[in-house]
């Protein structure tokens, strides 16, 4: 897609694009980078009109519209019309986050702080509540929870576990592919597994995954790709959002963002859950750190 439809135009919407547009024909990123770019242009034109000027049909423009979680074009235009008044009440324009090599410090630091607030806004309105609550009440019972990534995502698999170990759960992390399998293989009914993967098609990730799920345990995947291969093994996919990919800052770091908002559900969920047990874990936890620093 151009870079249009990855720049930051408000609210759910935006979340909605972002996390579909890898799922998108080309005729429908088309519709979808136009509106994104234009909300206010787009607002007043039929679907007729914006089938033409998009070089698609009305058809297609109508399917954009339900995909972005619309009943039909005339919602998506009201839409619209409401974000076109909002950017023509005298706000200032958004920040983009495209940073330059030359660009002073504190430009650096509004560009990414600005950046890391809009990944973690998009990230809550296109979370599936539904999903989350399923996989809290599956992590606040399970055995075991096994949770899978790599780089990144395995930094943030590690921050899974030791929240849910703070609690009083039993979890472990793996980042290694053959000790990922071979733990996934004693999975069973009552356990959780747990895949990180902003790309959804980590081999690596996805393969043990597929071994728990096929053993029996509830699976849940965090993952910017709702569609990609992972969600095939997953009981639960929670989508999270990421910013757009630049030179100085590669996609695994704005990922990371999210990925961690979506953890944080998961952990004060599942402590809500099982309070009566892990605020005494939690309150032993820091009462042994402490003393350690006496």
């Amino acid at each position: 897609m151009s870079q249009d439809v990855k720049e930051i135009f408000g609210g759910a919407l935006a979340a909605k694009v972002r996390a579909l547009a890898p799922s998108m024909t080309r005729s429908m990123q088309r519709v979808a980078e136009t509106v994104a770019g234009d909300p206010a242009g787009c607002a007043a034109l039929t679907v007729t009109r914006l089938a033409e000027r998009t070089g698609t049909s009305e058809a297609t423009v109508v399917r954009t519209a339900r995909l972005l979680g619309y009943s039909g074009y005339r919602d998506l235009r009201l839409a619209l019309a409401g974000l076109a008044a909002r950017q023509q009440s005298g706000r200032a324009p958004a920040l983009t986050t495209d940073i330059a090599v030359d660009d002073p410090i504190a430009d650096v630091v509004a560009k990414l702080a600005h950046d890391e607030r809009q990944t973690l806004a998009d990230t809550a309105a296109g979370l599936d509540t539904v999903q989350l609550g399923a996989a809290v009440v599956a992590l606040a019972s399970a055995r075991r929870t096994d949770v899978y990534g790599v780089g990144a995502s395995g930094l943030v698999a590690q921050d899974l576990v030791q929240k849910l170990q703070r609690i009083g759960l039993v979890a472990h992390a793996h980042s290694d592919p053959h000790l990922a399998v071979t733990n996934a293989v004693q999975l069973r009914a009552g356990d959780v597994a747990v895949a990180i993967t902003h790309s959804g098609a980590t081999r690596d990730v996805i393969e043990p995954l597929r071994v728990a799920f096929e053993r029996g345990a509830t699976t849940v995947a965090v993952t910017g790709r709702p569609g990609g291969a992972v969600a095939q093994y997953a009981d639960q996919v929670l989508t999270t959002s990421t910013a757009r990919e630049s030179e100085l800052r590669p996609a695994a770091m704005s990922s990371r963002t999210s990925q961690l908002l979506v953890v944080d559900c998961l952990f004060v969920g599942v402590a809500q859950r099982t309070y009566d047990t892990a605020a005494p874990a939690l309150a032993a936890s820091y009462e042994a750190l402490a003393h350690r620093h006496r």
